[in-house]
């Protein structure tokens, strides 16, 4: 009986022993890898210059490569990192801003470390770390521009904060907190960050339960370059009223305020624990 011949490759290849032949990498195909396989991973050399703008070189490098993940690339994604990152970084800024303002209370480091570990602060910080150049995105998210978006990049900047603590420790991770905002904490005053007197009154009042204030000019007096403005602060609720002065009516609702919230604050009875 006769075998027929087996059928030939388009490409005219015959199987030799019943088998075909491996094919040149011209025809072979490769497995898609994923979601992986979209993303824009960053190149060897971009990595090194991170690490050197970072300050720390990473000896677990699979730590840098997550916290540069982000979740549109698959499961490997960094939000561990940045869960982890926010705690070491509200510790690490908690600790120098301790240090840095021996003389103030639990409030005004309170809103100064919220400013630095807000959204904004951390997407300053991002961008002067040139993090977009090396955030892993998937495609969909590099044309919805990811790499530029400021909550994104925040989250990388913790992520990377985590990564730091993993590899080396809290002392690494603190020395790059310090190095990103160092220089603000040093060169900052505490009332630059301090609420305005207008915001404290009403907040004081709020707390109680009270009407917020009302503020009117009660007179202006000077030419227009040089203008003084008078107000009246009013709490109706509590029949208080206390003027003030200023080169601008915000000046002048300003002092109007503080005024009256010393007032307040001088006739406020003490508040005395309950007894068990």
């Amino acid at each position: 009986m006769t075998t027929a011949a087996p059928p030939s490759r388009p490409d005219g290849i015959r199987p030799v022993r019943g088998r075909w032949p491996a094919a040149s990498s011209r025809h072979q195909s490769v497995a898609p890898r994923g979601a992986e396989a979209d993303a824009a991973a960053p190149r060897d050399d971009g990595l090194d210059a991170l690490q050197a703008r970072l300050g720390h070189r990473f000896t677990q490098t699979a730590l840098l490569g997550r916290a540069l993940t982000h979740r549109s690339v698959g499961s490997e994604h960094n939000e561990r990192l940045e869960f982890l990152g926010d705690a070491v970084l509200t510790l690490a800024v908690s600790t120098l801003l301790y240090d840095r303002f021996a003389g103030s209370d639990e409030g005004d480091l309170s809103r100064m470390r919220a400013h630095l570990v807000r959204e904004e602060s951390l997407h300053r910080a991002a961008l002067a770390l040139r993090l977009p150049e090396v955030v892993r995105l998937s495609v969909g998210e590099i044309h919805d521009g990811g790499a530029q978006r400021a909550s994104i990049l925040a989250d990388v900047l913790e992520a990377l904060i985590g990564a730091v603590y993993l590899d080396a420790g809290f002392a690494a991770a603190q020395a790059l907190v310090r190095r990103l905002f160092g220089e603000v904490i040093a060169t900052t005053e505490v009332s630059h960050w301090r609420k305005d007197a207008k915001t404290e009154l009403q907040e004081w009042l709020q707390a109680r339960k009270l009407p917020v204030p009302a503020y009117r000019i009660v007179a202006t007096q000077g030419r227009a370059h040089a203008q003084t403005f008078e107000v009246e602060c009013l709490v109706s609720a509590l029949g208080l009223a206390m003027p003030g002065q200023g080169h601008s009516r915000r000046a002048a609702e300003q002092d109007a305020a503080q005024r009256l919230l010393a007032r307040l604050l001088a006739d406020a009875p003490p508040v005395v624990a309950p007894t068990r």
